[in-house]
């Protein structure tokens, strides 16, 4: 039996891209950071996005059956401890400058891209949510440094620009 501990300190050596989830509805505006994010498939073009069922956003977001993936910069440290904060929903979003899409969902605008989905399915297993989003639009920027999440600690990965 692998114990939780064990998952944990192997997964810490996963390295993940570090994104904030966003989304919007009657409620208002609510967001976390996230690493456990991925494709699903090109046709439709699809992500996965998991998502911790203690997380006080969590009835939110499948009350509003949209949000948005912020793939984050690497100049977005700040962004993502701040979403991942005891900070108020509202707090947050003063962090970053916000704007919309096609859905609704808060979007960072300087993202390294930003995914803009209609949540499609939701599966339960063990302590978090699987949200299956189909995407109905993409942004992205002219960033060109990610930030990562890799041993407990956030990294860059890119070129930097030649001066």
């Amino acid at each position: 039996m692998v114990e939780a501990i064990e998952f944990r300190n192997a997964m810490s050596l996963l390295t993940s891209a570090v994104s904030v989830i966003t989304t919007a509805g009657l409620s208002g505006r609510y967001g976390f950071t996230a690493s456990a994010v991925c494709s699903v498939s090109d046709t439709p073009p699809t992500l996965l996005v998991c998502m911790n069922k203690a997380a006080s956003s969590h009835p939110h977001f499948l009350e509003n059956k949209i949000l948005s993936v912020n793939v984050l910069a690497a100049h977005h440290q700040h962004i993502s401890k701040v979403f991942s904060s005891k900070l108020t929903p509202e707090e947050r979003f003063q962090h970053g400058v916000w704007t919309e899409l096609e859905t609704g969902a808060p979007v960072l605008k300087d993202a390294l891209v930003n995914f803009d989905c209609e949540i499609e399915q939701m599966q339960e297993v063990g302590t978090h949510s699987i949200l299956i989003c189909r995407i109905v639009a993409i942004q992205q920027s002219q960033q060109d440094q990610g930030l990562v999440y890799f041993n407990r600690a956030y990294h860059q990965v890119g070129q930097a620009e030649m001066v």
